[in-house]
């Protein structure tokens, strides 16, 4: 069988995290009602995961515990990251039975891509009828039930899975470039399709455009005007046009490289307990780039506070309800030449976060980025003749070697008397993945 045009597939596990908790309790995730919640915490904590069930029933994924109707009754599993990377990899694994890795871009940890053209004429197959063979075997093989796109290129097969496969009965979707416009061109809101965030939806919406075939044929100059370059990606993806393909994605190499540290805290933290927390993230970060053998040409500090109890009530009565985040403050400084020095990132990152984070706020989110990241023995780095550099390699192997140990033993097998500070945080956040509970308990 031969095509003359692309095939795309983009494969999502439904509600990944629920479902690998329900399959390991042996239970249908796709009847079974389970939030994947950490418990320990307050009911304020996110859902990182609610059950196919249970959404039916109304309940947001990525809500909060307290959001969850008490009349339902549910279980509750906390998070086990290790766990899921351990699944999502065995479906990989998977994926790669079928084809090769260079016609796979993996999105995320439940989702992928997938360049089918090479492959149908090979299996005798439609592109559909490959795509739900692919999602078969991942069901036969983990138990994990999944939702599958196709279309002609990147984006349709994406907005086929996320819009038109939500509200088929057998969560299989497929568009063309003019089936999308038939179909959906009227489809709101228009924050469903892929790329479409609040604030752009509100830039459209001051222009009087609420769907994608509003954007399609509206004047573009005065999108451009609004929204620069992504005007362009925007009326390319209204009319179901997508010029990136599976090549470009695997021969794109970014032109700057960055390192961030950043975590929301459980409650909001005073001046100095902050100060704390950041001290440990620059250690953090500091530790990660001399890992990967890196060096850093700027640091970038800010944070978020805390919103005040006026300050919430002013946004409800503005119509704001979702809006997670309070003022924000922060700044940057740059090294003289680029460096891996902890000491050197350290003073750098503490006086910014003395000179601009208020003492009267309390903060909610702490952020500290390494940017410009180059490689730490790249001939081309200019070297910093006002700095110690016996003392800098006294240091740099300080800190390989301590790399070494936590690598060998667990990050928690040497820390820092900060670390043991009632309000610090890193001793909990070294036995977590992405922020979250890894599963697995580390001493």
């Amino acid at each position: 069988m031969e095509t003359k045009e692309k095939q795309y597939l983009c494969i999502d596990l439904k509600s990944f995290y629920a479902s690998v908790e329900c399959v390991d309790r042996s239970l249908d995730p796709l009847t079974t009602d389970l939030v994947v919640a950490d418990a320990s915490r307050t009911d304020k904590t996110i859902c990182l995961a609610v059950s196919p069930s249970l959404k039916a029933k109304g309940v947001r994924n990525r809500c909060r515990v307290f959001e969850i109707p008490k009349t339902l009754t549910y279980e509750m599993a906390p998070p086990r990251m290790a766990r899921y990377m351990e699944v999502s990899a065995q479906i990989y694994g998977i994926y790669l039975n079928w084809m090769s890795k260079d016609d796979i871009h993996v999105y995320s940890i439940d989702e992928a891509f997938f360049d089918v053209t090479p492959y149908l004429s090979l299996y005798g197959m439609s592109a559909r009828e490959l795509g739900e063979r692919i999602r078969s075997d991942v069901v036969e093989k983990t138990g994990i039930p999944a939702t599958c796109g196709v279309g002609p290129n990147l984006y349709l097969a994406k907005v086929a899975l996320d819009i038109t496969a939500k509200h088929s009965p057998d969560f299989f979707g497929v568009l063309t470039e003019q089936s999308y416009r038939d179909t959906l061109w009227d489809h709101r809101p228009i924050t469903d399709f892929w790329r479409v965030g609040p604030g752009t939806a509100r830039r459209l919406a001051n222009m009087g455009i609420h769907t994608m075939g509003q954007l399609a044929l509206a004047p573009v100059d005065p999108i451009f005007d609004a929204l620069g370059i992504d005007a362009e990606i925007l009326i390319d993806h209204a009319w179901g046009v997508e010029p990136v393909g599976m090549k470009e994605i695997k021969a794109y190499e970014p032109q700057t490289h960055c390192l961030t540290n950043a975590q929301v805290l459980g409650s909001d933290y005073a001046f100095e307990d902050a100060r704390t927390v950041m001290k440990e993230m620059v250690d953090a970060v500091s530790l990660e780039l001399v890992q990967k053998q890196k060096a850093a040409t700027s640091v970038v500090v800010w944070v978020n506070y805390g919103l005040t109890r006026e300050e919430r009530a002013a946004m409800r009565a503005a119509g704001n309800v979702r809006y997670w985040g309070g003022p924000a403050d922060g700044g940057s400084r740059r090294f003289l030449s680029p460096t891996s020095s902890r000491r050197e990132i350290m003073d750098a990152a503490m006086a910014v976060f003395d000179a601009q984070v208020s003492r009267e706020r309390k903060v909610h989110r702490l952020n500290v980025t390494l940017d410009g990241v180059v490689d730490a023995r790249a001939t081309g780095v200019q070297l910093d003749l006002f700095s110690d550099q016996v003392e800098l390699e006294r240091e740099h192997r300080r800190q390989v070697a301590v790399n070494a140990v936590k690598q060998r033993f667990g990050k928690n097998a040497m820390l820092k008397a900060i670390d043991l500070l009632p309000n610090a945080t890193a001793r909990e956040r070294n036995a977590q993945i992405g922020g979250h509970r890894s599963g697995k308990d580390e001493g």
